[in-house]
């Protein structure tokens, strides 16, 4: 579960820093403990400060090009400058805060496909940083997370992958630099109005921002497009209702709310994404004509609160 590497950044006969958790298993909203456990070199060390930072990997896409990167998000000094004698052994406890957005990387004891993250310990002498020292981190969903995701189980829906995107969801509040992305393929009875979900938790003391990104299938009259849909559940609402329900009707709102006016009208009107409600949208822009189409999905969106368009990226 932990792996370890006793440092040498500092040459042979340096200082070396070994990180034990006392337990690798966490929650957004919790704390991680452990203590750093410095041994001395053979000669004494002026150590500037000893760092501790969760660490994990994020997609960032470019113009032409999508990469993943090592990022540090989250990071706590331990202890400032101290004197290290030859071959002295120091042990430094730590209480580390998890940040609530943390993104989750384990459901039901089991990693979730494609996250990683680890703390990494830092110990700098005289401007010599060694970052080495790396423990395997386990997030597990807080029970609101686990009761939506379980829904989505519930409701046949299959887990396919999850990576953290670089930037921001317009119109959310956010505070780590990324986003996560939990992706399931559809389930039979979605199937022929969905290929795949994307599910993101924006996690806050009070709830959870949720945020659904459905690839919708092209029909006889619309071309397939994504749609997106946010709800707000709080901490609380955990045991008071009925999930499986609860997601199927986020499901349901999210890929009527769009699309229906995109084959006539394309993305000219507005912000460049459809609006529409379902049939009706259809069957209302049809009988007023274009410009009445225009009015009618202009006062739709303003129903619904926020930007639901395309994920920005860095603002």
């Amino acid at each position: 579960m932990v792996f370890k590497k006793m440092l040498s950044a500092f040459g042979v006969g340096g200082p070396s820093v070994d990180t034990v958790l006392t337990n690798p298993n966490t929650r957004p909203g919790l704390t991680l403990d452990g203590q750093v456990n410095l041994i001395g070199g053979d000669a004494e060390a002026a150590i500037e400060q000893v760092v501790i930072g969760l660490v994990t990997r994020v997609e960032v896409e470019g113009h032409d090009t999508e990469y993943a990167g090592t990022m540090e998000f989250h990071r706590m000094a331990v202890s400032g400058p101290l004197q290290l004698a030859p071959k002295q052994q120091l042990s430094i406890p730590f209480q580390l805060p998890v940040p609530w957005e943390t993104p989750i990387t384990d459901v039901y004891g089991q990693r979730l496909h494609g996250m990683t993250m680890g703390l990494r310990t830092e110990l700098a002498i005289a401007r010599a940083v060694d970052k080495s020292d790396l423990d395997q981190v386990a997030v597990h969903p807080l029970p609101v997370h686990e009761r939506i995701l379980e829904a989505f189980q519930r409701l046949g829906f299959r887990f396919k992958h999850a990576d953290l995107e670089r930037g921001h969801i317009r119109g959310v509040q956010q505070t780590l630099p990324f986003y996560q992305e939990i992706e399931f393929f559809a389930s039979p009875q979605y199937a022929s109005t969905i290929r795949e979900v994307e599910l993101t938790f924006v996690t806050s003391q009070r709830g959870v921002e949720v945020i659904l990104e459905c690839d919708k299938r092209g029909g006889f009259l619309s071309a397939g497009h994504d749609a997106f849909g946010r709800y707000q559940v709080s901490h609380t609402d955990v045991d008071r209702v009925d999930w499986a329900q609860v997601v199927d009707g986020w499901l349901r709102e999210t890929t009527s709310r769009y699309g229906s006016l995109r084959s006539q009208y394309g993305p000219s009107h507005g912000h460049g994404h459809s609006r529409g409600h379902g049939m009706g949208g259809m069957v209302a822009g049809a009988a007023l004509g274009v410009a009445g189409g225009m009015v009618a999905g202009e006062m739709i969106e303003d129903a619904f609160e926020g930007d639901f368009g395309d994920f920005g990226g860095d603002e």
